[in-house]
């Protein structure tokens, strides 16, 4: 047996699309091949089939009347396809089908001519939820229809049926989707028939038990039993740069239309028209704040700032792109003038799907009239999206954030650099700078509560990443935390810099989630109380509920590069090393040339094959191609030079390493411990105990400055 057919021998999650034509053996043979003909075009031009067939995470799989699809994404990916095909169906009315939807294992199988075929209880079962429907159903398993439901715009279109029974007498529980114009709201024949008689008045005795056993027991047989489908299969592995070409019009990020909701808007950045390029910054807060308004509304899902502000102003915008990819129904451009005391606003609401004008509005007046303006264009567009509004989210509107427009504008630039901040050293200095605008702000207006809270994230921050990992930033940071929620006691706001100070600064797990879950009541589309659950969970070991949260707070913010990077981690530490590097393909659409995370996306190999080549050959071409970058990934070439043994590469790694330490954000190695690993390495013993006898003395002190600081710690130890 060849060893490329035993790679692909190996136990996966699979989320499985079963696709049936309703009726096809009762067709003449040419009658067949022309549905099928017609089948195989709506599928291989959906946009979800050709995304994943791009990026080498899909398996085809024909059955005769139909086909099964297989994807490695996500378990929304079959479920996006599946509408898709239900939409281009509606032309093809000759075409009557029925789909199944189901996440399960599905493992490569060899037959005797050494070919890959696939098979598996994810594949059976996703046949057994299909075969429980009619046509035009869409049925889903009832484990995928939790999965979606985690996702607040899928639920609407979720309605559970109860259990089916499919062939061999196996019991499946089933859900249907559909939306106003997609899918068959019609109860399916199977279930209307056993529907009432299985739900009234329903004892458990001795017959009953036995039925639960047998359901027991087949389940068990369905899940081992290997069931050999005829196709030949191969998945392709993908190296960091050829995966990371995806355009932007063919990203696989871009949501189906229908399940996007109706009350959804992406506010994109404004343009400054204003002759003082310095006022950019004054644009950027006037785009935040009316973001900020409309976010607090619950009837709408809002994007966060972090992914709008990747659409920059000055260029062209293909507004119906932006909208598949931020997964909205509605966008928000506009711009902004500021001249002496005047300012004048433009505002324009465009419905993505058509690129048709719903509304618009041009604002002069005073410059101290600014935030009125912003509320005012926050209530129109909720007007005109029938947002229901409450007394408590019109008075956070109406409430303007400060009177001092200059305290404004130093507020909007320390929120830039926050927003823009990464865990490195400029960072740091980012961090820094943030700290000393907003207290520049708050100085010119000490009751500018979003300063307070803000200038608490910054110290925070600080304090977790080791910048400045003293009592005093954490005092600072909890004066400010304290400072905001004296201002007002029952704002998310303040509830949520509570909650980050709490996990960032004490560790208090259980105080950071309770106030995450008063912070969420009045946030309702603030991704970071999702993102922040989801940490806590992550570090207590809840690696599966931890990664379900950090896939929810990505549907609020979907081109946070950071977000991406913190579930391709979670995929990690699960071992799911395939959807770890689907994520980071994802990221590398955001940010093409990002060298730390080609790196990260070559370490994958090296982690879970052992295997050097991919990052060395991703070290070799930044050498090449972006040398500048090579500082930042310093640390991974020197991984790499150690893995090989090479005290050549090793030591050239440690020179373009600079000032930076060695290791993770927290558990950091000065040079003198990487000189001691070369030397060692190289044989030479006497020069390693040295460097590591100086290095031990080093941190020993370190440990005695900060008894409580846990990595100080693992570096001694």
């Amino acid at each position: 047996m060849s060893a490329e057919v035993k790679k692909e021998i190996q136990l996966e999650i699979g989320h499985v699309l079963f696709i049936d034509i309703v009726g096809y053996s009762k067709l003449l043979i040419n009658e067949q091949r022309t549905l099928l003909d017609t089948l195989n075009q709506i599928v291989r031009g959906t946009e979800e089939f050709q995304s994943a067939e791009r990026a080498g995470q899909l398996i085809k799989i024909p059955t005769g009347d139909g086909m099964a699809l297989v994807f490695y994404k996500s378990p929304e990916s079959p479920v996006e396809c599946a509408l898709e095909i239900s939409r281009a169906l509606k032309t093809h009315p000759e075409l009557r089908l029925r789909m199944g939807v189901h996440s399960g294992p599905v493992s490569g199988v060899v037959d005797v001519n050494e070919r890959a075929n696939v098979a598996g209880a994810g594949i059976n079962i996703a046949q057994r939820v299909m075969d429980c429907g009619d046509a035009g159903h869409i049925l889903l398993s009832k484990r995928v229809a939790e999965d979606l439901e985690q996702y607040g715009h899928w639920q609407p279109h979720l309605h559970d049926l109860g259990e089916c029974e499919a062939k061999h007498g196996v019991y499946v529980h089933v859900v249907n989707l559909y939306t106003e114009e997609l899918g068959n709201a019609q109860v399916p024949e199977k279930l209307a028939a056993i529907q009432q008689p299985r739900t009234k008045h329903k004892k458990i005795g001795a017959t009953d038990s036995s039925i639960c056993l047998r359901r027991w027991i087949l389940g068990i047989l369905i899940g081992t039993v290997v069931v050999i489908v005829a196709l030949a299969f191969h998945r392709h592995q993908k190296s960091a740069r050829s995966t990371s070409t995806v355009s932007k019009n063919e990203s696989s990020t871009s949501p189906v239309s229908a399940a996007i909701p109706e009350k959804s808007i992406a506010v994109l950045p404004f343009e400054n028209l204003s002759e003082e390029k310095a006022n950019a910054f004054f644009a950027d807060g006037v785009q935040d704040e009316i973001l900020t308004d409309l976010a607090k509304i619950a009837d709408l899902k809002v994007i966060s700032r972090t992914s709008v502000m990747q659409y920059k102003t000055g260029v062209a915008r293909n507004l119906r792109e932006i909208g598949k990819q931020l997964g909205v129904a509605h966008l928000l451009e506009g711009s902004v003038q500021r001249a002496a005391n005047r300012v004048r606003e433009n505002a324009q609401l465009i419905d993505a799907r058509t690129d048709a004008h719903l509304w618009a509005q041009t604002y002069d007046r005073d410059l101290a009239d600014v935030f009125a303006i912003q509320s005012e264009i926050a209530k129109a567009i909720a007007d005109q999206l029938q947002a229901k509004l409450s007394p408590n989210e019109k008075a956070a509107i109406e409430k303007p954030p400060t009177a001092d427009v200059i305290a404004f504008d130093l507020y909007s630039r320390a929120r830039t650099l926050i927003l823009t901040t990464t865990f490195t050293a400029i960072g740091g200095k980012n961090l820094l700078q943030a700290v000393d605008l907003l207290n520049q702000a708050l100085a010119r207006d000490p009751s500018f509560f979003l300063a307070r809270c803000q200038l608490a994230y910054a110290h925070d921050n600080l304090y977790f990443l080791g910048v400045d990992h003293t009592p005093a930033r954490l005092a600072a940071a909890e004066a400010a935390v304290q400072a905001a929620v004296q201002m007002r006691p029952d704002a998310g706001e303040a509830h949520l810099a509570r909650a980050e100070l709490l996990y960032r600064g004490y560790l208090d797990y259980d105080g950071a989630l309770a106030e995450l879950e008063v912070a969420r009541r009045s946030l309702p589309n603030e991704p970071v109380v999702s993102e922040l659950t989801g940490y806590i969970a992550r570090r207590r070991g809840k690696q599966e509920e931890g990664l379900r949260y950090l896939e929810r707070a990505l549907q609020l913010d979907p081109r946070n590069f950071f977000t991406l990077q913190q579930i391709a981690l979670s995929y990690y530490y699960l071992r799911r090393y395939g959807d770890a590097a689907a994520v980071l393909d994802r990221a590398l659409e955001i940010k093409p040339d990002d060298a730390e995370t080609e790196v990260t996306r070559a370490l994958l190999e090296l982690d879970s094959r052992g295997d050097t080549r991919p990052l060395h050959q991703t070290i070799d071409s930044l050498r090449v191609n972006n040398p500048a970058g090579l500082a930042s990934v310093a640390d991974s070439w020197l991984i790499c030079a150690l893995a090989e043994r090479d005290p050549a590469a090793a030591e050239a790694a440690l020179k373009e390493l600079g000032d930076n330490a060695f290791g993770n954000d927290a558990v950091q190695f000065n040079h003198t411990f990487v000189e001691g690993l070369i030397a060692r390495m190289a044989n030479d013993q006497n020069k390693a105990h040295a460097a590591f006898a100086a290095i031990r003395a080093e941190q020993q002190k370190v440990v005695q400055d900060q008894p409580a600081y846990g990595p100080a710690f693992c570096v001694l130890g």
